[in-house]
């Protein structure tokens, strides 16, 4: 569940945007929508807790995060959220497998290798386990920063843009991708992107549940 009032964050020397309200019910799907620079990617931060809002109320997974600060903030995002980033920011250094152990490292939880080995089966790229990054093709690498993502079962996972730079199939493979994902396990799906094509690639109702909400944003400064 994800739920925002007057919610708005100040950029240091800089300007304040304010986000409209929202409530989203577990297990749904936000649409996060609006032109590069409107914050789209500042709304994903402060629900992550990678940044404190300046006002208002956020609260994510039952946490209101305004009462959440460093070491607090770290733990509980480590457990309740999944995060894709536009740029995958795997280690070059380590193999898929290593990259997926870092995210028990990060939540303080011991190395689960069977946990692991099925994530990456789940997203069919068990058999790239013992590769690094640059042995990836770009969908190979998505699916393994998904599974990291999703690991720990979080209970909201947040992409930014998914499909940039990528054709209307592979688009339509990585949306797919993510409400799959977000089905099977319970979480709720939020997706920011700019590309008008993510709308409909998400079906209205699923199972006469609602299937997504949409947000749009624009660059609303205070």
């Amino acid at each position: 569940m994800i739920r925002t009032c007057q919610l708005s964050y100040t950029y240091p020397g800089g300007p304040t945007l304010a986000f409209p309200d929202v409530e989203v019910a577990q297990g749904t799907v936000l649409l996060l929508s609006g032109p590069s620079g409107c914050g789209k990617s500042t709304w994903l931060s402060l629900a992550a807790a990678l940044v404190a809002p300046t006002a208002g109320e956020l609260v994510v997974a039952d946490q209101s995060l305004g009462a959440l600060k460093n070491i607090a903030a770290d733990a509980w995002r480590a457990r309740a959220i999944g995060f894709l980033p536009q740029k995958l920011h795997l280690s070059a250094a380590l193999t898929v497998q290593q990259n997926l152990a870092l995210a028990f490292w990060a939540s303080g939880q011991p190395e689960d290798a069977a946990r692991i080995d099925a994530a990456l089966q789940a997203l069919g790229v068990q058999h790239l386990a013992r590769r690094t990054p640059a042995q990836l093709s770009g969908g190979q690498a998505q699916r393994v920063a998904l599974a990291r993502a999703v690991l720990l079962q979080p209970r909201v996972i947040l992409a930014d843009e998914p499909t940039a730079s990528l054709d209307f199939e592979a688009a339509a493979d990585a949306v797919r991708l993510l409400l799959d994902t977000a089905r099977i396990q319970g979480a709720t799906l939020v997706i920011a992107t700019h590309d008008a094509r993510v709308a409909a690639l998400i079906p209205a109702k699923v199972d006469g549940q609602i299937g997504f909400q949409p947000l749009q944003l624009v660059r609303k400064q205070l």
